[in-house]
C-alpha cells in the first residue's frame, strides 16, 4: 500500500543524506518533498501540515544542523514523528477478568466487517482464548450464511438467529443476548458481535447499536474501515466515534494498492487507535498494528520483526528443528526442500517477504533480486512432487530419461528440472561445508556473501 509513498520519501532523504552539511534551506526543500509525498498519499491536509511543522521545529535546531550526520538525524526525526502520527505504542484488545469479553464490530458496507469478525476470532484463539461469533447482521441478505461458511472453513463457532426476524432492532438485540447465553453454555470467553453495516450512518442504525449496547455489556466496539477509502475513512471514523462510542479501529485491505492516507490520518485526525490491520484475504491475515514497525516500512527500513513472527506462526517448530538438524548434517532431502517452499509461500509473496528486509524494496526496484514469483515457486513444488520417493531422497539418480518424465508430470521443461536439481545440489554442498565446521555463524557468513540457497538467479525463469 505504501509503495509510492516509500519511493517518494526515499528519494527525498537520499538528497538530504548526500550532503555533508545541511542548511535550513536544505531541510526546508526536503520537507517540501515530504509534504508533497504525504498529500499524494491522500493524507489529510491538516495532518500533513501539522506533521511537517513538528519535524521542521526539531530538524532546524543547531543540534541537527551542526552534527556530523545531519541527514541521518533528519530521517530519525521523521521516523519518530511517524511513529507518533500512527499512534505511538502498540495497542490490542484487553480481556475481562470475568469472561466473556464482548467485542462488537461496526462499519459501513463493503469494509470487510464480516470477514474481519472471523479473522479476529482466529487471532484471539491464537492468543489462547475461546471465541464465539454471533451473526447479528440481520439487514444484509445472505450475511448470516456468509458468516457461517467462513466460520466452518476456519473451525470458528458461529451463532445464528432462530427464525425470520420482523422487528429488526429488537431481533438484533435478541440475537446478541442469545449469543451471550450460548457463550456461557459453551465456555467461550470472547464473544464477537458482527452487526449490520450501512451505506451511511443513519438514525436506524444508530438506534440499533444503542439498543445492543444497553442490552449487552460491550467491552470493545471496533470500527472496521477500508484502508483504500483514503480521507473518507477519517470522516467515517469521526462520525462513528461521536455517535457510536467506538474504542478502536481495524484497517482492512492494507495489502491493496491504495495510497495509505487512512492509516496515516486516522489516529491524528480522530484520536481513534488502530488495533489491527488486514493484510490479505486469508482467514489468518490479520495482524496487530505496530506503529513503529509500520513507520519503518514506510521509510523503507524493513520490518524484520513481523517477518520473524510470521515465520514462527506459519512453521512447525518440531519440523523446523528436524530440518535444521538434517541440514547441518548434510542430509537434506527434496522433501525437506518442498516443505520449506510451502512455508515460504504461506508467509506471503516473495516481493512482500523481501520488502520486509532492510533495503529489500530498493533491491527489487533495481532488478538486482532475480527471485521466483509465487507461480514459479508453485512450479518448483510441482517438479519435486512429480519425483518418486527414491528420487527425492537421492536426486543424483535422476538421469535424462527421468528428467523428461518429471518435466512431463509437472508441466515444465527438462531444463527447469535440471536447474532445480543444480540449485539443490549447491544447497547440499553448502550444508556439508557447515557440518565440517563453522555452524550457524558460518552459514550466516556464506548467505551474506551469496544468494538464497536453492534459488539460483534465473531459476525457472519465464
Amino acid at each position: 500500500m505504501f509503495d509510492a509513498l516509500t519511493d517518494r520519501l526515499t528519494e527525498a532523504f537520499r538528497r538530504i543524506s548526500t550532503k555533508g552539511k545541511l542548511t535550513a534551506a536544505d531541510v526546508e526543500a526536503g520537507l517540501r518533498e515530504v509534504r508533497l509525498a504525504l498529500l499524494e498519499a491522500d493524507v489529510h491536509f491538516r495532518v500533513a501540515r501539522d506533521f511537517i511543522e513538528r519535524v521542521r521545529t526539531r530538524a532546524v535546531g543547531e543540534e541537527v544542523l551542526g552534527s556530523l550526520t545531519p541527514g541521518q538525524q533528519v530521517v530519525t526525526i521523521v521516523h519518530e514523528e511517524l511513529v507518533g502520527l500512527l499512534g505511538g505504542e502498540t495497542q490490542r484488545l484487553t480481556y475481562e477478568p470475568r469472561p466473556p469479553t464482548v467485542v462488537m464490530t461496526v462499519g459501513l458496507q463493503g469494509s470487510g466487517k464480516t470477514t474481519t469478525a472471523i479473522k479476529l476470532a482466529l487471532l484471539v484463539r491464537r492468543e489462547g482464548h475461546r471465541p464465539l461469533v454471533v451473526a447479528a447482521d440481520l439487514h444484509r441478505p445472505a450475511a448470516i450464511d456468509q458468516l457461517e461458511q467462513l466460520g466452518r472453513a476456519s473451525d470458528v463457532a458461529v451463532v445464528r438467529p432462530a427464525g425470520v426476524p420482523t422487528d429488526l432492532p429488537a431481533a438484533t438485540v435478541a440475537v446478541c443476548r442469545a449469543g451471550l447465553e450460548e457463550a456461557q453454555r459453551r465456555g467461550a470467553d470472547v464473544v464477537i458481535l458482527d452487526t449490520a453495516g450501512r451505506l451511511q450512518l443513519d438514525p436506524v442504525m444508530q438506534d440499533e447499536l444503542d439498543r445492543v449496547r444497553q442490552a449487552v455489556p460491550v467491552h470493545h466496539a471496533l470500527l472496521v474501515v477500508d484502508a483504500m477509502s483514503g480521507q473518507e475513512a477519517v470522516n467515517v471514523a469521526t462520525v462513528f466515534k461521536e455517535r457510536s462510542q467506538v474504542t478502536g479501529a481495524v484497517l482492512t485491505k492494507l495489502d491493496g494498492d491504495a495510497r495509505g492516507g487512512a492509516a496515516l490520518s486516522m489516529r491524528a485526525a480522530t484520536g481513534l487507535p488502530i488495533l489491527y490491520c488486514g493484510i490479505g484475504e486469508r482467514p489468518q491475515d490479520l495482524e496487530p498494528f505496530h506503529p513503529d514497525r509500520m513507520a519503518r516500512r514506510i521509510l523503507g527500513m524493513g520490518d524484520v520483526l513481523t517477518l520473524a513472527e510470521r515465520a514462527l506462526e506459519q512453521g512447525d517448530r518440531d519440523v523446523q528443528a528436524q530440518v535444521e538438524e538434517r541440514m547441518l548434517a548434510g542430509r537434506l532431502t527434496l522433501d525437506d526442500f518442498v516443505a520449506q517452499l510451502r512455508q515460504l509461500r504461506r508467509m506471503g509473496s516473495m516481493a512482500s517477504v523481501l520488502g520486509m528486509l532492510p533495503g529489500g524494496r530498493q533491491l527489487i526496484k533495481s532488478g538486482g533480486a532475480e527471485l521466483p514469483d509465487d507461480r514459479q515457486l508453485g512450479r518448483m513444488e510441482a517438479i519435486v512432487l512429480s519425483m518418486t520417493p527414491a528420487e527425492r531422497r537421492r536426486p543424483e539418480i535422476v538421469d535424462a530419461s527421468r528428467r523428461r518424465r518429471i518435466a512431463s508430470g509437472s508441466g515444465t521443461a527438462p531444463a527447469d528440472v535440471s536447474r532445480l536439481l543444480k540449485g539443490f545440489g549447491q544447497l547440499q554442498g553448502l550444508m556439508r561445508g557447515l557440518g565440517a565446521g563453522g555452524g550457524r555463524r558460518g552459514m550466516a557468513e556464506r548467505l551474506l556473501r551469496g544468494s538464497i540457497p536453492g534459488l539460483p538467479p534465473g531459476a525457472l525463469r519465464g
